[in-house]
């Protein structure tokens, strides 16, 4: 339900623009905004909610097209490099063999920031602050749309932010 970005500390809104394609959940979401929680707008558009009146994103990653599985990497590999991921979560609800096999790819050089950047046009400073922003956050929530799912990677991407969710707990 739309209400439940009211519980979140953390919004990253990916690939969508909710201001104009969902106004109701946007209200709601600015709601939660204005209230404190922060947000993280990773989209090759300066959308309204980078910066708008009463909202400000605490950080934009305004990838290249055709970056999104790399950036999502990224953000992973900060997570798990810098020991945010929540193991207990992870242990009760993830098979850890899959875990561990998903941990091992993501530390991979070519999934960190640093080489990220180059690809994706974002810089590895805003990535990691990003990174440290969604994973240290009590309740981090992840939206996105259609510049995610109607992308010939929709599926891989998907994949990734269900992985770096479940990696922090959420």
């Amino acid at each position: 339900p739309f209400d439940s970005v009211m519980d979140a500390d953390v919004i990253m809104v990916i690939g969508a623009n909710p201001t104009e394609a969902h106004p109701v959940f946007a209200s709601q979401m600015k709601r939660r905004l204005r209230e404190g929680a922060k947000l993280i707008i990773v989209d090759p558009r300066k959308i309204g909610l980078v910066r708008s009146p009463h909202i400000e994103a605490s950080y934009h990653l305004p990838l290249s097209p055709g970056t999104n599985v790399p950036v999502i990497n990224a953000l992973a590999h900060v997570i798990v490099r810098e020991g945010l991921v929540d193991e207990a979560y992870v242990r009760e609800r993830c098979e850890v063999d899959s875990y561990e096999s998903w941990k091992t790819m993501i530390l991979r050089p070519e999934n960190s920031p640093e080489e990220v950047a180059n690809i994706a046009g974002v810089d590895a400073t805003t990535i990691i602050a990003a990174a440290r922003l969604f994973g240290s956050a009590k309740n981090s929530a992840i939206y996105y749309g259609l510049g995610v799912t109607e992308h010939s990677q929709g599926s891989t991407m998907v994949m990734g932010m269900a992985n770096l969710a479940m990696a922090t707990g959420n």
